[in-house]
């Protein structure tokens, strides 16, 4: 009997071996090829694509459209499947890949309309601009092809890769729309629903300016004076936790030359993006000769897309954060009002067609709110939204040259943060900005609508080179007070954390790109002093209870530091009591499709003053009294750290609770795969409001500093590697460092790989 077990495991052995090799076999035949020559027809000279220890792909070309080729060769072997999804999300063409579980999301993306929208603009472009995407999607394809095996995403899937077009770079700008702006209409949607269930007084309430401003001009908005309005019954009271939207955006900042030892002028950008493997952003250099002049230029690209993104030309250096200047509004129709009927066809993965009835208008589609009919006019739908000036940045000598170029661009919104070797730094809002003059917040009547929408406008606030040599920004407001009325609200950041960079910024006279780093990592929890104050007053006033909670509360570090149980406790109680005071009116939204998840960042100000003013209206209906409400926030934050991580206080360490754990979207359908494609989980080093912002699975993309004209000290760090291929080597490169904050270097290193392309002579 024991000879048949042992035989029997031992065949089990073989057998468990055979698999793994045969799917090992089977991977690796996926692999690209990063050593060799080829031919194209699509290049004039020759183009090779070299390799450094971290995968980062470096360019080598006779000509910007050559350079673009070569782009696209890496991004077709190292990312085609993130590329795929990115076009896929835009268009609203997911369910061919995933079936039916995708197609709630295919149809609100095509409520958009992207896959038209952007076949329309590419045939609007220069023809210049043309015949460059054309040249970096034949690098794509051809970067694909040469693989000649698909890649395991589409053997699991059944689906097949199809061919990238020049519409598709297009695309995948709109996915960055769809990321960064989609707040903004629906946080306005949520302002309607407010404003019809209770009133202008109570929105203005919920939406009054915070204490934390830090526009650069140091302007601030009128402080709200209009007391608290009251609050109607709650009936039906249910505690309910509220999401918050994720700030899309970024840290930036810049000193000029009088602050650093070189004169140059330095930048800082960190992009605060989701992330998932592979991340999001993909290195490279572009080295080619443009108006007889040489380029180098050194950053990130965006898979799909022939730009460098975030980077530096060694003249100047460039990064940008979300702008969140209000770009849409919805535009109310009545009876009157001329609507049609349009069917959007959504292919799913067996083949069969699913049919999508969407209601347009002259001023955009139409969505239903609170029973009344709205047209979503957006940004997004001009033919100005998207382009490919973007790549002109690439030429500027000095920020002058770089600032010209704002009105022009099409992209979201963002806030350009600009330097120069001549130790210039400057700040200009650049993407598309509609030109009506009169943004809203709530509906606006069709006699308001604007023909303005359909222009890009061109005058739009900077600020070069500011007395004390320091500019910032953080998604919160930049503009100044009088700016702010023209450009409107889009969704901004509560300005915590822009409050923290400047004053950080302020602290010194000079700087290094180690100083640089240290304030990228700023995890200091300034913005929470006053929460730990509340908090361990009111644990105080049962200190026998509490006493194992006021022990670590009173030691919490004042930091989002990773072994704080402190820090959880104050984090959670603050949530905890937004939740209990505001649960109320997140139902009735909810009932109306609506949440209160798009505005919670505003709502700071509002909470404080019903904690120190106690309305009876807004008490909680399962508390007799606001100090029991308080009391009994704490308690929620017990027990649902209890029911997640069990009852041991040291497992609620804030880097335990908030663990950095960054995803393939495989893994998380198929969990027998999480330690073959996820990164190492890492302990959470950061949070909200705070320079160093990391969730779980969202934070800095990236993290770049640089001085033009000393590119030798320039930082570029990443949390993942280049490829998306498991078995590639760079499939974590960079990672350990990320999390460990190092100064990885943005020039490649030695190089390890390299692919030479020559013409077709046929």
């Amino acid at each position: 009997m024991l000879k048949i077990i042992k035989w029997l495991v031992l065949t089990l052995l073989i057998v468990g071996l055979a698999v793994t090799a045969l799917i090992y076999g089977a991977l690796s035949l996926s692999l690209p090829a990063l050593d060799g020559k080829g031919v194209s027809k699509a290049i004039t000279e020759n183009v090779s694509v070299s390799r450094d220890v971290l995968g980062q792909a470096v360019i080598d070309a006779t000509s910007r459209n050559d350079a673009a080729y070569g782009l696209g060769f890496a991004h077709g072997q190292d990312r085609f499947f993130q590329m795929d999804l990115l076009r896929r999300n835009a268009a609203g063409e997911l369910s061919e890949l995933f079936g039916k579980a995708a197609l709630n999301l295919d149809k609100k993306m095509r409520f958009h309309q992207l896959r038209k929208r952007s076949e329309k603009i590419v045939k609007q472009l220069p023809l210049a601009d043309q015949v460059l995407l054309n040249s970096y999607s034949a690098g794509v394809n051809e970067g694909l092809a040469q693989i000649g095996f698909s890649s395991f995403e589409y053997l699991l899937t059944g689906a097949k890769q199809k061919p990238w077009k020049s519409e598709d770079s297009l695309l995948v700008i709109f996915s960055m729309y769809l990321d960064l702006q989609t707040a903004t209409f629906e946080r306005d949607q949520t302002l309607i629903q407010i404003n019809d269930l209770y009133g202008s007084d109570m929105l203005d309430f919920l939406t009054q300016p915070s204490r934390y401003q830090a526009a650069l001009d140091g302007s601030t908005l009128p402080p709200y004076k209009s007391g608290i309005p009251v609050l109607p019954e709650q009936l039906n009271y249910v505690y309910k936790h509220i999401e918050q939207t994720q700030e899309f955006g970024s840290n930036n900042w810049a000193v000029s030359g009088e602050l650093t030892a070189t004169g140059s002028a330095m930048l800082s950008d960190d992009m605060h993006l989701s992330m998932a493997v592979p991340v999001i952003w993909y290195r490279a250099q572009l080295n080619y000769r443009k108006n007889n002049e040489t380029h180098q230029i050194t950053g990130v690209s965006l898979p799909g897309a022939p730009a460098i993104v975030v980077g530096t030309n060694n003249h100047i250096a460039w990064g940008f954060t979300n702008g969140y200047l209000d770009t849409a509004d919805w535009v109310a129709l009545n009876e009157e009002s001329k609507t049609w009927q349009e069917t959007e066809h959504i292919i799913l993965a067996d083949g069969s067609t699913e049919s999508y009835e969407l209601t347009m208008s002259e001023y955009g589609p139409v969505r239903k709110i609170n029973a009344n009919h709205y047209a979503l006019s957006w940004v997004g739908h001009q033919p100005y939204a998207v382009d490919m000036d973007l790549l002109q940045l690439e030429q500027a000598h000095d920020v002058d040259g770089a600032l010209a170029l704002a009105s022009e661009v099409g992209i979201p919104v963002q806030n350009l943060m600009v330097v120069d070797s001549q130790g210039n730094a400057a700040w200009k809002n650049m993407g598309a900005i509609p030109a009506r003059e009169a943004p809203s917040d709530v509906a606006v009547n069709q006699a308001r609508y604007s023909s303005l929408w359909q222009q890009n406008e061109q005058q739009r606030p900077s600020v070069k080179n500011p007395a004390d040599g320091r500019l910032w920004t953080g998604n919160s407001r930049v503009v100044s007070a009088q700016d702010h009325n023209r450009f409107g609200n889009g969704g901004y950041a509560l300005g915590a954390r822009s409050t923290q960079i400047r004053d950080r910024l302020l602290e010194k006279s000079q700087f290094n790109e180690a100083d640089f780093n240290a304030l990228q990592l700023d995890n200091e929890a300034r913005f929470l002093m006053p929460w730990h104050a509340l908090l361990l007053a009111q644990l105080k006033k049962q200190p026998v209870d509490n006493k194992g909670y006021i022990s670590v509360v009173e030691n919490w570090q004042a930091c989002a530091c990773p072994d704080s149980v402190g820090y959880t406790l104050v984090r959670r109680y603050r949530d905890a009591i937004i939740d209990s005071a505001f649960s109320g009116m997140q139902n009735t939204l909810e009932h109306s499709g609506g949440s209160l998840k798009y505005i919670k960042r505003d709502l700071e100000p509002a909470i404080w003053q019903l904690i120190e003013q106690q309305p009876a209206s807004w008490l909680n209906p399962e508390y007799n009294s606001w100090d029991e409400q308080l009391s009994g926030a704490f308690a929620h934050v017990i027990n649902s750290l209890t029911d997640q991580f069990g009852g041991n206080m040291q497992s609620w360490r804030w880097g335990n609770v908030n663990e950095l754990a960054i995803e393939h979207p495989f893994a998380k359908q198929i969990p027998q795969l999480s330690q073959f494609l996820n990164m190492p989980k890492a302990p959470g080093f950061g949070d909200s409001f705070m320079p160093a912002v990391q969730g779980q699975s969202f934070g800095a993309s990236q993290r770049f500093i640089a001085q033009p004209g000393y590119l030798e000290r320039a930082v570029m760090a990443i949390p993942g590697g280049q490829s998306g291929h498991p078995l590639s080597p760079f499939y974590r490169a960079g990672f350990d460092e990320y999390v460990n904050g190092a100064l990885t270097p943005l020039l490649p290193q030695a190089i390890s790989h390299k692919i030479v392309i020559n013409p077709s002579k046929l």
